[in-house]
C-alpha cells in the first residue's frame, strides 16, 4: 500500500510540475489582477500581490506615449519603448505586452537578443527592415527576410533574433509579446559585458579569438556608451498602418499564450499537405535533413552589435566556433 501511495505522490508531483512548465505566465482565475507594491491593501491571487478588483481604475490598464519616437542617438541607433506590466499594472497575469521600436536611417539596429519568456510578433509601420532569427543546435539556421510597411514577422520564443534598418529613412515597428514581461538578453552585452566579466580564457576559446580581442570587447561593452549625436526628423504620427495594427498585435499575442502546448523544437510550421507532414509539434529528422542552409548573419549587423571591425566579424563567421557549438548538449 505504501508503494502505491508513493507512486501516486510521484505522479501527482510530476503532473503539478508539468502544469507549471506548460505556462510561462499563469492563467488568471478572475477578470484581472492589477499588480501593486502595497502589502496593506493587496491580496494574493495566483501567487501575485494584487489590488482589490473593486479598487481598480482605468489608469491601471492605460499607457500613453507610443505615438512619440524614441531617441536613437546611441551606438546601435535604435530605441525600444516597452509597455509591459511595469508600465501597465493591469497586464499582470494576462500574458501579453507591447513594444515600439525606432530605427535611425542607414543602419539602425536592434542587435541580436533573445526573449526567454515570450514569442514576438512584429509589424513594420514605416521603413525597410532586414530581420531574422537563428535556430538552435545542431542546425543554427538563419531564417531572414526583408520587411516593408504592413509586413509581419514572428520570432519564436527563446531564439536569437534581430532587426536592421537597411533603408535611407527612419523605420518604426511595433511588436506584441506573449508574456507580461518577456525579458530580454542582449547577446553582445551578456557575453562581453557581464558583471563580473566572464574569464577571457573562456571567451577566447569559445569564439576562437585572440585574447587581446576578447579583452578589448569586454572593455568596450562595459564602458559607458559613446553617444552618437544625430539630427532626426521628428514625426509624431505614424501613417503607414491603420490603428488596427494594435488590435492585431494584442489578439495575436493573446492567442500565443500558455494555452498552446510547449514545443520540444524551435517551432512547428503548420502545413495542409498530409503527405509531407505529420500531426506533431516536432520536425522529423527526415525533413530536417533536406532543409536548405541559408547565409550567415550579415557582417554589418555583427560589426555594430559587437563593436568590431568588419574583418573580425567576417573572421568569426569562418572560425571553428561555427561548428564547435554542434557538440554542445
Amino acid at each position: 500500500m505504501k508503494g502505491i501511495q508513493s507512486t501516486l505522490i510521484v505522479f501527482a508531483l510530476l503532473a503539478f510540475a508539468c502544469s507549471l512548465a506548460s505556462a510561462f505566465d499563469p492563467s488568471p482565475l478572475q477578470d484581472f489582477c492589477v499588480a501593486i507594491n502595497d502589502t496593506k491593501i493587496g491580496v494574493f491571487v495566483n501567487g501575485k500581490l494584487c489590488k482589490d478588483p473593486k479598487l481598480a481604475v482605468a489608469n491601471d490598464f492605460f499607457y500613453s506615449g507610443l505615438n512619440k519616437p524614441g531617441n536613437t542617438s546611441n551606438p546601435n541607433e535604435s530605441n525600444v519603448t516597452t509597455v509591459n506590466v511595469d508600465q501597465i499594472p493591469g497586464l499582470n497575469t494576462l500574458g501579453i505586452s507591447l513594444v515600439r521600436i525606432d530605427y535611425a536611417p542607414y543602419g539602425g539596429l536592434n542587435p541580436p537578443h533573445t526573449h526567454p519568456r515570450g514569442t514576438e510578433i512584429l509589424v513594420v509601420v514605416q521603413g525597410t527592415l532586414y530581420v531574422g532569427f537563428v535556430t538552435s543546435n545542431p542546425d543554427n539556421r538563419l531564417i531572414s527576410k526583408v520587411l516593408y510597411p504592413g509586413d509581419v514577422f514572428v520570432f519564436p520564443i527563446g531564439l536569437i533574433h534581430f532587426q536592421f534598418n537597411i533603408g535611407k529613412t527612419k523605420a518604426v515597428a511595433f511588436a506584441g509579446l506573449s508574456s507580461q514581461n518577456a525579458g530580454v538578453i542582449p547577446i553582445a552585452k551578456s557575453v562581453f559585458g557581464s558583471n563580473p566579466p566572464i574569464n577571457p580564457d573562456v571567451l577566447t576559446k569559445a569564439f576562437q579569438l585572440d585574447k587581446n580581442v576578447v579583452t578589448y570587447l569586454q572593455s568596450r561593452t562595459n564602458q559607458e556608451p559613446q553617444r552618437i549625436v544625430q539630427t532626426l526628423e521628428v514625426d509624431y504620427q505614424i501613417v503607414s498602418m491603420p490603428t488596427a495594427a494594435f488590435a492585431f498585435l494584442t489578439v495575436a499575442s493573446s492567442l500565443a499564450s500558455a494555452s498552446d502546448l510547449a514545443l520540444s523544437k524551435d517551432f512547428g510550421v503548420a502545413i495542409n499537405d498530409t503527405k509531407n507532414g505529420a500531426i506533431t509539434q516536432e520536425l522529423s529528422s527526415l525533413q530536417m535533413q533536406y532543409v536548405a542552409q541559408t547565409p550567415p548573419i550579415n557582417p554589418d549587423i555583427l560589426t555594430k552589435a559587437f563593436q568590431l571591425d568588419k574583418n573580425t566579424a567576417t573572421y568569426l563567421h569562418s572560425s571553428p566556433s561555427s561548428v564547435a557549438g554542434h557538440h554542445l548538449v
